[in-house]
């Protein structure tokens, strides 16, 4: 089939190649340039979301594990194996015993596909490996692995498998409208296909009202991320105080990644890290680290918006999974993570196939 894939980010490339390796002739479209928008804005992270275990997301957590096993061993030379250490003190919202409880479902979750398992640290052992840690109120630490990327040149690679597949990738090529008939509207005029996936991400709803169809609720929600000066070569994964919420602080290219924020965003504001979600972060940094940083120690920062289900008051509480709806021909598809942008991309081709 002559299939349209709308956005070059990495759920819409994926899906793309998964298209074309199935056998479709796929034209992928993207307003801008490839992996320019939410794909290069992410934590840098290939992870199973240890996090969502919390919410019972079970099947997505087990599929993330797979995927981060596949990301480290076909691309080696753009991820690798990242030690993380989640610290507990005295006031932790989280229990010694929960902990253990998640970090050996996530083990098990990736079974024979893991990446190394978990071990409880004491304070004296956690410091070593994180001198800058605040060692007051320390119990000690879980120490457990996950997957670290670039994304924006992991994104690019599968351009490249795309492009090997036969994908035609077109960008700065932007959809005005689409027609539930497969019609495409580009600056040249309609262009018939026999079935469109609309993976536009934040766009995507956008689109079917700029289209006249019928519109999947999302929550859009920016996250923010500061770059600081280096401090050590493992990550952290951090409670905010005084919420449920966690933190990343990651080595990243010889500094140091500390995000992400959850704030709810329209497609008509700026995408960028605001003052206050600057100071938030600050905040939780300074009360784990030694020495402070202020506002003068940001080396840069970067924000991006996530497409979420909806139906969550909280939006660290929306789901990270994914829906696709047909609507004649076009598929849509809302939600997703970064790290199973290539299951996505096999649910897109079976969708795709039983249409048929």
């Amino acid at each position: 089939m002559k299939i349209a894939v709308i956005g070059g980010g990495i759920n819409g490339l994926s899906s793309a190649w998964q298209l074309a390796l199935a056998g479709h002739k796929v034209s992928l479209f993207e307003r801008d340039s490839l992996m320019q928008a939410t794909s290069a804005a992410s934590s840098k992270l290939l992870h199973g979301g240890l996090r969502y275990l919390e919410q019972g997301e079970f099947r997505l957590v087990r599929e993330a594990l797979q995927e981060r096993r596949w990301w480290l061993k076909k691309a080696p030379q753009l991820t690798r194996r990242l030690p993380i250490l989640y610290p507990l003190y005295h006031d932790s919202r989280r229990a010694r015993w929960q902990l253990k409880i998640g970090l050996w479902l996530y083990d098990s979750f990736a079974g024979r596909k893991g990446i190394g398992r978990h071990r409880w640290l004491t304070a004296q052992q956690a410091l070593r490996c994180s001198p800058n840690l605040k060692a007051e109120g320390l119990q000690g630490a879980y120490l457990f692995f996950d997957g670290q990327m670039d994304d924006q040149k992991l994104g690019m690679w599968m351009a490249e498998q795309c492009s090997k597949a036969g994908v035609q990738l077109f960008e700065h090529s932007p959809v005005k409208q689409v027609a539930a008939d497969a019609k495409v509207l580009l600056h040249s005029g309609w262009q018939q296909f026999d079935r469109v996936v609309n993976v536009a991400g934040p766009w995507s709803q956008q689109l079917l009202q700029h289209s006249g169809l019928m519109q999947q609720p999302l929550d859009l929600v920016r996250g923010s991320h500061l770059l600081l000066p280096p401090i050590g070569r493992y990550g952290h994964m951090l409670e905010v105080p005084g919420e449920a919420r966690i933190v990343f602080v990651l080595p990243y290219q010889d500094k140091t990644l500390l995000g992400t924020t959850e704030v709810r965003q329209h497609l008509d504001e700026a995408i960028r890290c605001s003052a206050a979600e600057r100071d938030y972060l600050l905040n939780v940094y300074n009360h784990y680290f030694l020495p402070t940083c202020t506002k003068d120690s940001v080396l840069a920062d970067f924000a991006g918006v996530r497409p979420l289900l909806s139906g969550s008051a909280n939006a660290s509480k929306a789901s990270r999974e994914y829906q696709l709806n047909w609507q004649g021909q076009v598929l849509t598809v809302s939600g997703g993570k970064w790290t199973t942008a290539r299951a996505l991309g096999k649910q897109v081709t079976a969708q795709v196939d039983q249409s048929v």
